[in-house]
């Protein structure tokens, strides 16, 4: 049992390894480049999928597109898809959290896309 353990250890610690690291994420045109920590460009991705973005952290952004608000992970690729009018708008990323505004209330989600506080904007 502690083998293979230890083996999946060993497996996601090398899994970790690979994941990029955000330094940048840059609109340019009809393209948006995701820069490293050493600021070599590594993921270009189309701006007409991605939409504005609106943040980011080391880890995930966060774009709006139309209707939609989208999380990215550091591999540029969209994993969550949220409604726009259950979101607001995206004003702020940091860590691994996001936060939005809807009328007079500000919200604080997830980078999973779970919403985890709400609290008034007054």
């Amino acid at each position: 049992m502690k083998r293979i353990i230890l083996s999946l250890a060993m497996v996601m610690i090398a899994a970790c390894a690979f994941a990029e690291v955000i330094s940048q994420v840059e609109p340019a045109g009809s393209w948006v480049y995701m820069y490293n920590a050493q600021g070599k460009k590594y993921k270009t991705l189309s701006a007409s999928s991605v939409g504005t973005v609106k943040g980011y952290s080391s880890t995930f952004f966060v774009s709006e597109n139309g209707s939609w608000v989208y999380l990215w992970d550091s591999d540029g690729r969209k994993y969550c898809t949220l409604s726009r009018s259950s979101v607001g708008e995206v004003i702020g990323v940091a860590g691994d959290t996001f936060t939005s505004r809807s009328g007079s209330w500000i919200y604080t989600w997830s980078r999973d896309g779970k919403k985890l506080s709400t609290r008034s904007a007054h």
